[in-house]
């Protein structure tokens, strides 16, 4: 049965401040040739420290970060969802607590350090496809003593999204806290950025794990070992889900006109782990969260285009 109401969803990830930059192919092709890490379509990276001559004019500020990205989708599928992070002093400057509060996501736990908030730089090229440099900031803050502090609402919860924006250490701590505990909340992994991203993939407790193409070919043989149900995202091809190698089904994607596919799987992910944890069947919780996925192409900003459940629903009946 499909609980729309009572089903609970943790995000524990990075907050961040998007700066949105439009770009042609040959502005790409200069930042590629001055920085040999500057990521290709579709990818992300994370600097610790960025160059001073990383020189980015901002066409926008907008709100974001994979934890928070993901939490507002959940929120927006009618689950009831708490977001757990850190930000920095300067949040109010951004908004980014209310933001968060005004797509009804709980951000009560949420802590403020002595950084800046997180920012990531986010290139949209002409077709829409974006390429997103990460920097830390604040989400550098959460550690072991803030994670197990959070026990409780983990622990309460039916459905938990993590990703790999924030310390890899504290999550693979409480990975290993969950692996025995019969009443552990339901794992969902976003493996990205995927560099170092092993070792929560290798967790026992993850039960699904959501790549994008990119991330699927780079996880190699950390694959081979992962017996939970693998959600490949692939941009506008059909989504494949799977499970030991083993194709279980696919779903196709919506066709609509991008304008920003920047927190496209962000959006799937969170309205995935909403029908899960309202009980939804794999196929049905998929191909819902595949809609929301594609649907919140269409607007500029990681969550601008989020649509709601109703939404969706909607645009799935009128198809």
């Amino acid at each position: 049965m499909v609980d729309t109401v009572m089903c609970r969803v943790v995000s524990l990830g990075s907050i961040n401040v998007d700066r949105i930059v439009s770009v042609t192919a040959d502005e790409l092709a200069a930042y590629a040739e001055r920085f040999d890490w500057f990521p290709d379509r579709g990818r992300t990276v994370r600097v610790e420290d960025v160059p001073e001559d990383f020189t980015v004019d901002a066409d926008e500020i907008r709100h974001g970060g994979k934890g928070a990205n993901q939490a507002a989708a959940a929120a927006r599928a009618d689950a009831s969802t708490k977001m757990l992070g850190t930000v920095g002093r300067d949040h109010e400057t951004f908004d980014v607590l209310p933001a968060l509060a005004g797509v009804g996501v709980d951000g009560g736990r949420i802590e403020v350090a002595d950084a800046p908030t997180g920012t990531a730089y986010v290139f949209v090229d002409e077709s829409g496809d974006n390429r997103i440099v990460v920097h830390p900031g604040a989400n550098a803050a959460i550690d072991r003593p803030y994670v197990r502090a959070q026990a409780d609402a983990i622990r309460d919860a039916d459905c938990l999204l993590l990703q790999n924006e924030i310390p890899v250490a504290p999550v693979e701590a409480l990975l290993a806290d969950l692996a025995d505990d019969p009443d552990r909340p339901t794992v969902l992994l976003d493996p990205a950025p995927v560099e170092g991203v092993d070792p929560l993939v290798d967790a026992a407790a993850v039960d699904y794990l959501t790549p994008n193409e990119h991330e699927y070919a780079a996880l190699g043989a950390a694959l081979d070992d992962f017996d939970g149900v693998v959600v490949r995202k692939r941009g506008g091809d059909p989504v494949v889900v799977e499970r030991a190698g083993e194709r279980l089904f696919t779903v196709d994607p919506p066709a609509v006109t991008p304008a920003d596919t920047t927190g496209a799987g962000d959006a799937l992910n969170g309205v995935l782990a909403a029908r899960l944890a309202a009980g939804a069947t794999l196929r049905e919780a998929v191909e819902t969260a595949t809609v929301a996925g594609s649907l919140a192409t269409r607007e500029v900003g990681a969550r601008n285009g989020v649509p709601s459940l109703a939404e969706i629903e909607a645009f799935r009946s009128s198809g």
